[in-house]
C-alpha cells in the first residue's frame, strides 16, 4: 500500500460523494476568470484614454 495524506483521502472522498464537483469547479471559473477577449479597437481605445500614473500616487501635489 503506498501513502496517502490527509489531504488526498480528503479531495478523492469529496470527489465521490459529489461527482459533478469537477463541472461545478469550471463552471465558476468561466463565470468569473474566463472572459471574451477585446477587440483591437476598444482595445486601443482604452489604452488611448489611460490616464499616466505620478511617480508618488501618496503625494498631495
Amino acid at each position: 500500500m503506498t501513502y496517502k495524506s490527509d489531504i488526498t483521502a480528503f479531495i478523492e472522498q469529496l470527489k465521490s460523494e459529489r461527482p459533478g464537483l469537477d463541472e461545478e469547479q469550471q463552471s465558476g471559473r468561466a463565470l468569473l476568470w474566463d472572459k471574451a477577449p477585446l477587440d483591437l479597437d476598444e482595445r486601443e481605445r482604452a489604452r488611448l484614454s489611460r490616464v499616466p500614473q505620478k511617480a508618488y500616487v501618496y503625494q498631495n501635489n
